[in-house]
């Protein structure tokens, strides 16, 4: 066995070599109370916001050598991530350039440390070009771009400072050596020692004020290398309290996977930090602890429901008190007026999504079953127990009837949004519907309600019958149906995930079959999946590659593989692990990935799509949490019923006889699972 528990150096990613505006994402970094990330040179950094400040997608930091931008010498930069810091590295002019980013823990700042090598003795002119867009917005941040205002420079003893017409917000920029600073460009000479080396470091702090500002300036350019140091320091222990039950710096814990095989371990260490990555303890935040959804350049104070409920199974393991009061907050801003809520005001964000009704019910089914508070269902939540909350969710389909007994999901903003066919009446949320009422069964019946148990799970069958109406004989995928009652085909993954992984009992098994066909035949690929298949009417309408023909969504491949477990293929998972986890060799989980025909493969696994048009995908994105559902309820087969019951059908021989789970708490009861089993400790 090799080793359990993950540091920052164990996370890193492959090396990443990009030239100038190849497809390319520059990684992001974090230190829990904002973000930054790495930009296309060696040296630049945008898109650093630390709410309630925030820089929108500026970039600064461009580098100049002996008076010529870096970049426009054309040559590869080497990128490697870590958790607590991006490496990167490029030759210019006979000069040896290495770069290390890093948010400064527990500071509004990003430092950047620049490493020269060359010819002892060489003397060589640096130039940083600054800019700065810094601003406090008076309200919550209810854009997918971060807040941002014209700012005028201003140099101030070798520093910029950038301020807007607001006065809202300060951006403070400076070297750890003399500079001198010529409109927006702050210049430094180094000269190599006699080993051929030199050292200079920058730092860039938001704050409301610059007294604040150049506190925290100071306090980084004193040590830049003490602040990288630190920062792995926090990764460290950040990682290390995730699977320690008591830790302080979670309310749950993961269970520890022991394994000798990589890939397996990989996609695990994936799920986990992926979740990890968008922890925010940031004091600005009115709810508390949050978890944001994507990073480092969207939506950065905004939790996403569905996406929170794709790592359900995750928070209720690693940190069940934040998921518990995330659900209320919910419950009490209806959630059928938003998809998600931003921190900064607690206020909602945008509008419906169709997936609300089922996302809920399995955030609070997976809190319940795992952290053994059944209280939970019979407390009050606005007018009325969580229990009865649950129940509106698990029927509120029926007021979405039409003409026809499923119900209709609205148009293309409330669903995939880049799918133009996939609108209405949809295989997928029906079959979540189904799903949903056996879960408000299982409470109704947990209460002492029979009666009504009994009609939920009825209906529940009558409505599996009328999703299998959509289904097209021999092809393996679903019918879309329209509001005048045309049939339209959609060849897309969220069909065969949703309906997989919640009602594969109620089909037939040359329905199973045929959908496992048409997944391997139009969907998977060696180390991702396409979103929907090439030969669908719609792979001519988007290029946004989470949903569509180049590409897929982070979860997508996590719940098609938990999917074919349902469906009784649990061989087809096993087999293309080792493709997958070619695929978490670039930190975190992107909000999407291209498929190998699309754009050739970075490093030997599915390249992070980029974010400029037509693609406008972040660097990560938080349902990665997904991953850890497919390793511990699909490769172990664990499933934990709402009162706490846990079972195992493990299927993880096949991969690793002697694999095991340790410390997996369900309620205050620890198990281990292995090859053989669940054991109770």
């Amino acid at each position: 066995m090799t080793m359990t528990i993950p540091r920052s150096a164990d996370l890193a990613s492959d090396v990443l070599t990009h030239t100038y505006d190849d497809m390319f994402n520059p990684p992001g970094l974090t230190n829990f109370l904002g973000t930054a990330q790495v930009d296309l040179d060696v040296f630049a950094i945008r898109s650093v916001n630390f709410p309630p400040y925030s820089h929108g997608d500026c970039i600064t930091g461009q580098l100049y050598v002996d008076g010529r931008l870096a970049r426009s010498h054309g040559g590869p930069v080497d990128v490697v991530w870590r958790p607590d810091c991006v490496v990167r590295s490029t030759t210019v002019d006979g000069l040896d350039l290495r770069s290390t980013t890093a948010c400064a823990p527990g500071r509004p700042a990003v430092v950047v440390q620049l490493d020269v090598s060359g010819t002892p003795g060489r003397s060589v002119r640096l130039g940083f070009a600054l800019d700065s867009t810094a601003t406090r917005s008076p309200s919550g941040w209810l854009k997918p771009e971060p807040p941002s205002e014209p700012n005028t420079l201003t140099a101030a003893e070798g520093r910029v400072i950038g301020t807007g017409e607001s006065g809202s917000a300060v951006s403070l920029q400076g070297l750890d050596v003399p500079a001198t600073v010529d409109r927006s460009m702050l210049e430094a000479t180094v000269v190599l020692d006699d080993s051929g080396r030199a050292r200079v470091a920058y730092v860039q702090v938001l704050a409301g004020d610059l007294g604040e500002a150049t506190q925290h300036l100071d306090a980084c350019v004193a040590d830049v290398p003490a602040v990288i140091a630190d920062a792995e320091r926090l990764w460290d222990k950040a990682l290390a309290e995730a699977f320690d039950p008591d830790g302080d710096g979670f309310s749950g814990s993961l269970p520890i996977l022991e394994t000798s095989n990589d890939a397996l371990r990989k996609l695990y260490w994936w799920g986990v930090l992926g979740v990890i990555w968008f922890r925010r303890d940031n004091p600005a935040s009115v709810i508390g602890r949050t978890y944001d959804t994507l990073m480092p350049r969207y939506w950065q104070t905004t939790t996403f429901i569905w996406d929170y409920s794709l790592s359900s199974l995750t928070h209720a393991l690693l940190d069940p008190e934040p998921m518990r009061k995330h659900i209320e907050h919910w419950v009490d801003l209806d959630i059928h007026k938003h998809f998600g809520t931003e921190w900064l005001t607690g206020g909602p964000v945008g509008y419906w999504y169709s997936v609300n009704d089922f996302a809920m019910t399995r955030l609070v089914r997976d809190y319940v079953r795992f952290t053994g508070d059944a209280g939970f269902l019979d407390s009050s939540v606005g007018e009325k127990p969580m229990a009865e909350h649950l129940h509106d969710w698990a029927t509120a389909w029926r007021g979405l009837r039409g003409e026809h007994a499923l119900a209709d999901y609205g148009g293309i903003d409330n669903l995939l949004e880049c799918v133009s066919s996939y609108v209405h009446e949809v295989a997928s949320f029906n079959a979540a519907n189904v799903w949903c009422l056996r879960v408000a069964a299982e409470v109704a019946e947990r209460s002492g309600d029979d009666d009504r148990a009994s009609l939920l799970r009825k209906e529940a069958d009558e409505q599996a019958g009328h999703v299998n109406e959509l289904y097209i004989e021999g092809a393996g995928f679903w019918h879309a149906r329209q509001p005048d009652g045309s049939l339209v085909p959609v060849r897309h993954c969220y069909d065969f995930n949703i309906v997989g992984t919640t009602i594969a009992a109620d089909l037939s098994s040359e329905q199973r079959t045929e959908m496992v066909e048409f997944f391997q035949r139009e969907l998977q690929t060696p180390t991702w999946m396409r979103a929907l298949s090439p030969y669908d009417a719609d792979a001519a309408f988007s290029l946004r590659p989470d949903h569509q023909w180049n590409g897929a969504y982070p979860a997508w491949p996590a719940d098609a593989g938990r999917a074919l477990f349902a469906l009784g293929r649990g061989d087809v998972v096993l087999d293309w692990l080792p493709g997958l986890a070619r695929s978490a060799n670039q930190g975190p989980c992107g909000q999407a990935h291209f498929v190998e025909e699309a754009v050739p493969a970075m490093a030997g696994g599915a390249r992070k799509s980029p974010p400029q048009f037509p693609y406008l995908i972040d660097w990560s994105c938080s349902s990665s949490g997904s991953w850890v559902s497919l390793i511990l309820e699909g490769v172990f087969g664990i499933e934990v019923a709402l009162d706490g019951t846990v079972t195992a059908n493990p299927q993880v021989s096949a991969l690793d006889p002697d694999a095991r789970l340790t410390g997996l708490r369900v309620g205050s009861t620890v198990y281990d699972v292995t090859a053989e089993g669940v054991s109770q400790l």
